[in-house]
């Protein structure tokens, strides 16, 4: 099969190139290196089955050209950051909403028959129900929230209206090696773990109880790739299952790595969600997808690539 990924030199688009190359896919990778790095997909680049080309889904002209005779598009391309959006909400609607309408034209144009393309948790808000369902009404609390939200619309009218298959994965807390650390935007797993390794306190913004589902980005991969071999469509909640606070985070973080920092607290983050779990059902109904890792063992992988790359 030929494959395009957007956002394909990012921490999740780089997992996904790397396994769909194991199975001898043809892979297109389409990264503008804004937030990808160059050094996540080199070891695929002398693959002759692996094509990088450096370009942004804001380029529809571009997406046009690529989309010719593939066979699926995973669609990783975003600004994935919620204080990133509230900083600059212009620029997240710019590539999250025109760049995700820019490639799902493509994809009718080009017939392509199926996008599988990354949302967010963001999207339910800080509405008190336990756990997060797929029919919930949303309740975004950021331009980023809100960005993803529309893309899921855009994805529902193309399919009802074009016939182009689309799934859309609303991730929760995704974390795993290849994640950077040191964007002022950064994931707390990421930011938790190198501040460890170099013997520094963990940041915690808020009182510390406010809870996440966290999955580790194989699991992810995974999760994406099921999708686009079934029928299904639709909207799936992609997580662990369960919620953990930033608090016992820390504490786990700091057994692992042998290194015991009390976190430094500082003030909560404008648009950050309270508290995140998710109802896991819908995707192992539709494609079978459950999660193999758990948190313990997720982290620990990550903690050892980490400390690879810190050396």
């Amino acid at each position: 099969m030929r494959y395009i990924v957007t956002g394909g030199a990012g921490f999740i688009g780089s997992g996904l190139a790397d396994r769909l190359a194991a199975d001898g896919h043809e892979v297109l990778i389409v990264d503008n290196l804004s937030s990808g790095r160059r050094e996540n997909i080199e070891h695929l680049l002398g693959n002759p089955y692996v094509t990088f080309v450096e370009g942004s889904v804001t380029n529809l002209d571009l997406l046009l050209d690529l989309s010719l005779g593939a066979d699926g598009i995973f669609h990783q391309a975003a600004i994935a950051s919620v204080p990133r959006s509230v900083a600059a909400p212009l620029e997240t609607n710019e590539v999250n909403v025109t760049g995700t309408l820019n490639l799902l034209w493509a994809a009718k144009e080009c017939g392509v028959p199926a996008v599988v393309a990354a949302s967010t948790s963001a999207i339910y808000g800080d509405e008190p129900v336990f756990p997060k369902e797929e029919s919930m009404p949303p309740a975004p609390l950021s331009p980023y929230a809100v960005s993803k939200l529309a893309g899921e619309y855009y994805g529902r009218v193309f399919s009802d209206l074009y016939g182009v298959r689309t799934v859309f994965l609303r991730y929760f807390n995704v974390y795993g090696p290849r994640q950077d650390p040191n964007s002022d935007y950064a994931a707390v797993i990421p930011k938790f773990i190198t501040r460890l390794i170099e013997g520094r306190p963990p940041i915690i913004y808020g009182d510390g109880e406010q809870t996440r589902d966290f999955i580790f980005v194989a699991d992810v991969v995974r999760a994406n790739i099921m999708a686009m071999e079934s029928s299904a469509s639709g909207v799936f909640n992609i997580a662990g299952g369960s919620r953990i606070s930033l608090n016992q985070l820390a504490s786990i973080l700091s057994a692992i790595t042998g290194v015991n920092r009390q976190p430094v607290y500082d003030q909560p983050r404008p648009g950050d969600v309270r508290d995140s779990v998710a109802a896991i059902s819908r995707a192992r109904e539709a494609f079978g997808f459950t999660p193999r890792y758990t948190l313990e063992e997720g982290l620990r992988e990550t903690v050892a690539w980490f400390r690879k790359m810190v050396g």
